[in-house]
């Protein structure tokens, strides 16, 4: 131990490393992902919502794993490309794409784990109103002051999500 945990010094270590432990396992759920799956992190959580029911958008898709819908739709593309995502018209509306596993991802993602972002997720909703908008306020101004804010926010430990960059204001 040893380290400082009072006052400001201790403030900031224990800011860091909640912040660290949460990095820390989304990545290790990730590297488990890609060493028994054989995909990313992210794609697992992706076809996970998928095996609870298709998704009748990508945007649909986006607002159910919590995720700017550009960067789903990077991994949805993936996933299709590799086929183990379907992408067909609405059988409802001709005009809409409704995604959903093909048999072959329903065998990969069956029985895999609960993946980090999930427990993430759960974590933050079990939180109290106040605290989930004091959360989201203060990570917010963070990376904000981090200059952070002016890239669409990509899905854990995916590349190649928005080609835009982070940029420093003068």
């Amino acid at each position: 131990m040893g380290a400082n945990t009072s006052g400001p010094a201790g403030d900031v270590q224990a800011v860091l490393d909640a912040i660290r432990r949460i990095v820390h396992a989304l990545r290790e759920s990730s590297r488990w992902a890609e060493k028994h799956v054989g995909l990313t992190g992210a794609q697992l959580f992706v076809m996970q919502k998928l095996a609870e029911s298709p998704a009748a958008s990508v945007n649909e898709l986006a607002t159910r794993t919590h995720t700017h819908q550009s960067s789903v739709s990077t991994v949805v593309t993936r996933l299709v490309d590799r086929g183990l995502v379907r992408r067909a018209r609405s059988g409802i509306d001709g005009r809409s794409v409704e995604l959903s596993l093909t048999a072959r991802g329903q065998r990969l993602v069956g029985g895999g784990p609960d993946v980090a972002q999930d427990r993430l997720i759960r974590a933050i909703e079990r939180l109290p109103a106040a605290r989930r908008r004091l959360l989201a306020a203060t990570l917010s101004e963070l990376a904000g002051t981090m200059d952070a804010v002016d890239r669409v926010p990509a899905m854990f430990f995916e590349e190649g999500g928005s080609r835009n960059r982070y940029t420093r204001h003068a």
